[in-house]
Formats: C-alpha cells, structure tokens, sequence
C-alpha cells in the first residue's frame, strides 16, 4: 500500500491519526494552520495548491487524509505559482461555495491526479466509538426527546451549511454551533442543571473531511456548562481519547450515549 499523506490542519486530530499508523505520514501543512505537535514535511500556500498536488504525486502518494481545522485563508493573487494557475477557475469556484462544496471541489482536485482522499475515521478506525454507552451514567427518560430534537436541528444546520453542534434542554435549542466552533458554543453556556449536547455529522455530508470530533476538553466544557451529557451519532463522529474522555465524564456524573440517528 502505497504511502499516506496528511493535510494536518489545528488541534488533537491529526497527531491521533499519526499515532493510528503503522508508518509516519507525510506531513503537509497549510501556511498557518500547522499542527501544534507535529513536524510538517511540506508547507504550502492555497496559492500552491497546484505545486503540492505535483510534489505529491513526485513522492507516490496515492492516499490522502484531511484532518485538523483549517479556516479559508485570505489569497494573494500575485502569490499564485504556475503549476496553480489551471487550477485558479477551481479554486475560485470553491471559494465561492459553502464550506462542504468546497472541501469537495478540494477533493476533486487531489482526486483528478490520481491521489485517493480517504476519512481520518478510516486512517484511525478506532476513533470511531460503537453504539452504546461507555460511561457509568446514563442518559435519562427525558433524553430521547432531547436527541430527537437534536435530529431536527442538524438537519435545519446542514441545509444553511453552519455547525455540526448543538445544545438542547428539554424541549428548547439552548445553542447551535457556528463556524467558531463547538468549544466556543459551550464557552457561552455555564450552570444550566440539564441538557445535553448534541453532535453529529450534517446529513448527506461529504465524510472524508470534516467529519466532526469531541475528547476530552469536550467533556471538561459539558461539565462547566452544566450539561446531563453528550449524544454522538454512530459511526458520525470521532471521539479522540475515548478512555479519557469517558473517565472525566464519570468523574463528574455525565453520560455519553452513541447513538444510532433514525
């Protein structure tokens, strides 16, 4: 098999996909958004797209992972390098897209020259929790009411292509993700007794990017927040650290429910 490469953008995920691999990745890392951990072996620019496409395709790369948060960055048009240029009518239709068209026109791109872009689940499979719940805690009578609500709002959150996120009490949206992010989300919430956070991937959603994460500083911040627990969706979104992440919500009394969305 050939190797794989990483687009290694922000936070815990791809050190875990590092970690998840037999052999060391190539690293490549978006000017800026380089992870905190890891050594990038290649840096790029949007600007040189079109150059680590071919530097790429020079090594034998014929798997791709994108994984870690990358924000649109701004692009200097005088910035562009001839290997990007055919690319430019892409990229610019890209940008003009939605954050999900425009992953996958990325994607598109890597694709035509012959390099696979695979999920982070399916670089680390075990990032992926099965249904159930792994904590001591469990989610109350009123809880199944609450995740079905949860249902409805990802589905309104994916047609305006905003968060994967949100926070529901009993029958009332407490908060919804926006592009800053769930730890954001839950920074603005503090001692509300119940509720649960609700995270699942958007319906219909290109799952070989983006496909949402929690850990341990997601069970720190449900705790500060007040919250029951968090409902996941199965096999939607990655939990990094799940030992961790299920001892600090025992430690506090707080569940975490995998669950399968109707």
């Amino acid at each position: 098999m050939s190797r794989l490469a990483l687009i290694a953008g922000l936070g815990d995920l791809p050190g875990a996909v590092v970690d998840a691999c037999d052999t060391r990745p190539l690293i490549c890392a978006l000017d800026g958004f380089a992870p905190a951990h890891l050594h990038p072996d290649l840096t790029f620019r949007l600007e040189t797209l079109g150059t680590l496409v071919e530097q790429l395709v020079a090594r034998d790369i014929r798997r791709l992972c994108m994984c870690g948060t990358i924000r649109r960055p701004a692009v200097d048009a005088s910035a562009i390098d001839a290997a990007t240029l055919p690319l430019v009518p892409r990229l610019m239709q890209a940008l003009s897209l939605g954050d999900d068209g425009a992953l996958r026109e990325i994607i598109a791109i890597f694709e035509d020259a012959g390099i696979t872009v695979i999920g982070a689940h399916e670089a680390a499979p075990a990032l992926l929790p099965p249904i159930g719940v792994p904590t001591r805690a469990r989610p109350g009578p009123l809880v199944e009411a609450e995740a079905a609500l949860g249902d409805l709002i990802s589905a309104e959150q994916a047609a305006l292509d905003l968060g994967q996120a949100c926070v529901i009490r009993g029958s009332d949206v407490v908060a919804r993700e926006d592009d800053s992010g769930t730890d954001q989300m839950l920074s603005g919430l503090a001692n509300l007794g119940e509720g649960i956070l609700y995270k699942a991937e958007k319906p219909g959603q290109d799952r070989r990017a983006d496909l949402p994460v929690i850990g341990p500083h997601t069970a720190e911040a449900i705790r500060k927040a007040g919250l029951s627990g968090i409902v996941l969706s199965a096999g939607g979104v990655m939990v990094l650290d799940l030992p961790a992440t299920v001892a600090a919500l025992d430690a506090a009394g707080q569940f975490l429910w995998i669950r399968k969305r109707p």
